[in-house]
């Protein structure tokens, strides 16, 4: 789960057992789902020389096969997830080194976009309670002082995109962007996008910790790399392949990963893709941490909690086999995921992010 899904409003009217925005993820990462995936596991591809897309072999594991969990997944209980969630968010460094990137790193990749323009138009996909968004913005106006930004907003959680317009509400330095709001998943966005035979380009992408959550990641990154506009950019966060997440998913990915609810896709798998097709990138890899110390104490709430977030499992610690409880717990306590510091287990919750630019025009 990197995160745990769904419009979840959505998900568990029409097909149970799911963000976008997440997740992210994403606070702003929080139930959220940009479509399901089908039940062959991941499946990525990129653009062919004509611009459509092909099916790509040999990829490294994160598919989740075809064969759902048994277990009962955490997104059957929103409650519970909500509080699992928070949790992870307070014993992680994920919103912080995400902010780090932000303020440090993507000035100099925003600084180009726009060619002179005095209008950007931005699209946020997974954009959860818009306050990443935001924190993006102030980077842009500060690159680009006095321009207009014509911003789609793309979140299919209802509550989620209430919070961000209610946040938007109370801040009076926003006027010089004007808000779309697009209750509707990516494949949605795509499919009205389509529709509708928009001819508008944009000139920043956002797509953060939400390719867990579609059906095809590459075909995602090849529709959205195809709407940039001349010095455009593509961003897009999700967790690194050498994560501990990484380590957990090519494990236990037939136990534990439904394919029902996301993929189980890393940076590495994204990266592969790309470099078989030879598209151009830069990819940064940003480190962060979970503090998991209470999860290998014996009936600790908080540690069962995170154990949920981790396994995407309802109850995980309980509902577990002995067998499958022990191996997680091995692996989440193994160098590869984790590290031991004063007494304390930390996680090895690194995200990676990759920057595209726009696809090259057709000779």
């Amino acid at each position: 789960m990197r995160r745990l899904c769904a419009d979840a409003e959505r998900l568990r009217d029409s097909h149970r057992g799911a963000f976008g925005a997440g997740g992210a993820a994403h606070a702003q990462f929080r139930v959220q789902c940009h479509h399901r995936k089908n039940d062959r596991g991941l499946e990525l591809t990129l653009k062919g020389p004509e611009g459509r897309l092909r099916p790509q072999e040999g990829l490294s594991s994160r598919g989740c096969g075809s064969m759902a969990s048994p277990l009962l997944s955490l997104v059957n209980d929103d409650s519970r997830y909500q509080r699992a969630f928070q949790l992870f968010l307070e014993r992680s460094s994920e919103h912080q080194c995400m902010r780090d990137f932000i303020h440090n790193i993507l000035p100099d990749i925003l600084a180009s976009v726009g060619d002179g323009k005095s209008n950007l138009n931005v699209i946020g996909v997974g954009s959860g309670a818009g306050d990443i968004d935001l924190e993006m913005f102030s980077e842009l106006r500060l690159k680009h002082p006095g321009v207009k930004v014509d911003n789609e907003v793309v979140e299919p959680s209802g509550q989620q995109l209430h919070n961000y317009r209610v946040m938007v509400s109370k801040r009076t330095d926003l006027d010089y962007i004007t808000f779309t709001w697009n209750k509707m998943t990516a494949a949605e966005f795509e499919e009205q996008w389509k529709q509708k035979q928009t001819t508008k380009k944009a000139d920043f992408i956002h797509l953060i910790q939400m390719l867990y959550y579609v059906k095809d990641p590459g075909a995602t990154i090849s529709f959205f790399q195809s709407l940039l506009d001349k010095n455009g950019k593509l961003l897009i966060i999700l967790v690194s392949g050498d994560s501990g997440w990484g380590k957990l998913w090519r494990t236990f990915r037939s136990q534990l990963c439904n394919p029902d609810i996301s993929q189980c896709v890393t940076t590495a798998d994204i990266k592969a893709v790309l470099d078989a097709q030879g598209i151009r990138y830069r990819n940064y890899e940003l480190p962060s941490h979970m503090d998991i110390t209470e999860c290998f104490q014996e009936g600790h709430a908080d540690g069962e909690l995170l154990l949920d977030f981790l396994t995407e499992v309802l109850d995980f610690s309980r509902t577990a086999a002995p067998e499958l409880k022990a191996g997680v717990l091995d692996m989440l306590r193994h160098p590869d995921c984790s590290t031991e510091s004063d007494g304390r287990v930390l996680f090895n919750n690194n995200l990676g992010v990759i920057v595209l630019d726009p696809l090259p025009h057709k000779q």
